[in-house]
């Protein structure tokens, strides 16, 4: 059985009445969960995301209250220290498959880059793609950073208007 395109498997038991409603209880397929509507989240990683979420850099602070927060980049949302496979990105926005990176000078680390290499690989992999600013850029150019993500999301934009399936801006209400 599908619905809205993730495949759900009934079991024979009945689930009590809660809430006024009455029916089946549903498991989604892991496999599935996880690639639509989790994003491959990693719940064991939330304590030590919700710590980096407390004690953002002054670069991810300012991006974050100028540019990410409160659906202010063209109505999309982003999450601030998601938890991804095993890692944390900085921000994620889910409808995009878009994650963005803040480098701060330990980034600069050759073994730190070697890492980031593999780690933005691995995300690619699964589908996101991960773009990369520097703590400079965005505390000295943060309206450049806002255009070229603007300018970003408008090619995502067009090039999903050209697939047979509509993608529906959330500006647009959808």
């Amino acid at each position: 059985m599908y619905l809205n395109g993730i495949h759900i498997k009934q079991t024979a038991v009945h689930v009590p009445r809660w809430r006024g409603i009455r029916g089946w209880k549903m498991i989604v397929d892991m496999k599935t969960n996880n690639q639509y509507n989790n994003h491959f989240y990693n719940k064991t990683l939330q304590p030590y995301a919700n710590a980096l979420r407390k004690r953002m850099t002054k670069a991810e602070a300012c991006l974050w209250k100028y540019v990410l927060r409160a659906r202010s980049l063209k109505g999309y949302q982003f999450r601030r220290q998601r938890p991804v496979l095993n890692y944390i990105a900085d921000f994620m926005c889910k409808e995009l498959m878009l994650i963005i990176e803040v480098d701060g000078i330990t980034h600069l680390d050759e073994k730190v880059i070697a890492n980031d290499k593999v780690r933005q690989q691995r995300l690619e992999n699964l589908g996101f793609t991960v773009l990369r600013f520097t703590d400079d850029e965005v505390l000295r150019h943060i309206e450049g950073v806002r255009m070229y993500l603007e300018d970003w999301i408008d090619d995502v934009e067009k090039m999903q208007s050209r697939v047979s399936t509509p993608f529906i801006s959330p500006a647009c209400g959808g």
